[in-house]
């Protein structure tokens, strides 16, 4: 599909024919009664930890699509890993700025975890750093 056509597509001013988004299984399991909650390709942490409030999410993206997925798992307050390796350098870099928009503007915080994989937390949300930078100097491993 050609970029113009996608912005049609996008804006509603087409019908919008890209089937490669679409899993079969998917929507036969969602007709069959047994919707999921959030897309097949996101793993949420178990049903202890959601009652808990210890949840974090991790989403493979496969295009810009899956951005609203995101979206909606950071909005509840859920830290999201994002693994953007399997997608094209061009919609990797929207689901980014996509991302950078979405922490600034819920007041969070994005940071690069590894190469195209980043964690995505909210403000009420501290990441510890394994750093040797808060251990006191002459430490554990000190022989002298």
């Amino acid at each position: 599909m050609g970029s113009v056509r996608k912005a049609s597509a996008w804006l509603g001013l087409v019908e919008d024919n890209d089937d490669r988004y679409y899993d079969d299984e998917y929507t036969e399991e969602a007709a069959s009664g047994e919707a999921w909650v959030t897309d097949p390709r996101v793993r949420v942490a178990s049903d202890a930890a959601q009652e808990q409030g210890r949840r974090i999410a991790t989403v493979t993206p496969d295009g810009f699509r899956d951005a609203r997925g995101i979206g909606e798992l950071f909005r509840e307050g859920v830290p999201v890993i994002v693994n953007l390796t399997s997608m094209e350098p061009g919609d990797a870099k929207r689901v980014v700025d996509f991302a950078a928009g979405l922490t600034f503007g819920l007041r969070g915080s994005i940071e690069r975890v590894a190469t195209r994989v980043f964690l995505l937390t909210p403000a009420d949300t501290q990441i510890l750093s394994g750093e040797a930078a808060g251990r006191a100097t002459g430490g554990f491993f000190n022989q002298s």
